[in-house]
């Protein structure tokens, strides 16, 4: 099993329409297509960490996807994110794909 994990940037002037957006349009639609683990999103606890700090602060949306393996994953995302109702609903991402400071996508395997 591998599991993708994803870290968005959002930018915090849209992000609580992006909120809005995700929960009622995004978040639906990859749900039914994919084995999404699940969405987090930052509240408005300060963030902790250690290290050298990124200019843009820690991601403000995470998500996690469960895949078999890799080829699923290189097959099926493409699909899923490319087909004609997800490019309708990313339409209407509040601030357009400029909204998205950075993406970051991870993959881990389960440990114990």
């Amino acid at each position: 099993m591998l599991y993708e994990v994803r870290h968005y940037h959002v930018d915090p002037a849209v992000f609580a329409d992006f909120r809005r957006w995700a929960a009622a349009e995004g978040i639906p639609y990859l749900k039914a297509a994919l084995d999404v683990v699940g969405f987090w999103y930052a509240t408005a606890d300060a963030p902790e960490g250690t290290g050298t700090p990124d200019p843009l602060g820690p991601p403000n949306v995470t998500w996690i996807i469960r895949w078999a393996d890799m080829a699923e994953r290189r097959r099926r995302l493409p699909e899923v994110l490319g087909s004609a109702e997800w490019q309708r609903i990313f339409a209407t991402v509040p601030g357009g794909r400029a909204s998205y400071r950075r993406t970051a996508s991870r993959f881990a395997e389960q440990l114990g």
